[in-house]
């Protein structure tokens, strides 16, 4: 049975661990051909050896525009072109306007924000030359409402949003589709706080106000990083050929009514 992605060649960023890695599997056993760039290098490169010749890794720091564009390159002098760009790579934390550390900011807004822009003009021209290129940008369902003490962090995954449509716009025309997909909670090592990667990469929220709002979902428990890999998947293939703009949210309900709570 062939794969939805036979014959794809794809570059997922935080492929090395969380929602990235789910995605990379899936694609792989879709029969795609994966870049893992991460920079988590123990991670990313013990992944790839798992996966087997239909993976590679690559050190990237999306916050690097330099690094983007060597990344870009290695996939397509390795794989032969570049279908499918996930911007998936990205970091948050729980701070205050009057508290929050300045320097983490601007890391955030350098990763969350830059870093999927300059994914998006690295990888422009090879996803044009493919015919049917496809970018799925990792927003989160905080790019669809406020969170109180977490301002930058939403501004970020807004702003995501935004240049998703633009982008949509933009290359519409020349081939490619562009959408967004926004997580709710979901277990990934950054949620439980086992994330180092980064400055202010801390635990979102603690157990009992996780249960807490979790509690409240017409979904009530948390989701799987494979949850978002199958609407990834989709948005990939050639299925959602029709797809474009669009924001996809998988968050077990969380925004669904106006029940949902600030956080304390």
């Amino acid at each position: 049975m062939t794969g939805r992605l036979e014959g794809k060649v794809a570059l997922v960023t935080g492929a090395a661990k969380g929602i990235g890695e789910a995605v990379a599997r899936r694609f792989v056993k879709e029969g795609a051909k994966v870049t893992l760039a991460d920079i988590d290098e123990q991670s990313g490169r013990e992944l790839a050896k798992e996966l087997g010749d239909a993976a590679n890794y690559v050190h990237l720091d999306v916050a690097e525009y330099d690094q983007w564009t060597a990344a870009v390159a290695d996939t397509v002098d390795r794989f032969g072109g570049l279908d499918i760009l996930v911007n998936n790579a990205g970091f948050g934390f729980l701070s205050p306007l009057d508290t929050v550390d300045l320097d983490a900011v601007l890391r955030l807004t350098a990763v969350n924000q830059h870093g999927v822009f300059y994914g998006m003009r690295a990888a422009r021209s090879a996803l044009i030359a493919s015919g049917k290129g496809s970018i799925i940008n990792m927003s989160s369902m905080d790019g669809m409402v406020g969170v109180r003490g977490m301002t930058t962090y939403v501004a970020t995954k807004f702003a995501v949003r935004g240049m998703t449509k633009s982008i949509a716009l933009e290359l519409g025309p020349l081939g490619v589709r562009v959408n967004s997909v926004h997580p709710g909670m979901i277990d990934t090592p950054l949620m439980r706080g086992e994330s180092k990667a980064e400055k202010g990469a801390k635990k979102t929220f603690e157990s009992k106000a996780l249960d807490e709002l979790i509690s409240k979902q017409p979904i009530q428990r948390i989701g799987r990083p494979e949850e978002i890999a199958n609407m990834v998947l989709f948005l990939a293939s050639d299925e959602a050929s029709y797809c474009t703009g669009a924001e996809f949210v998988v968050d077990g309900g969380h925004t669904a009514g106006p029940w949902r709570e600030p956080l304390s």
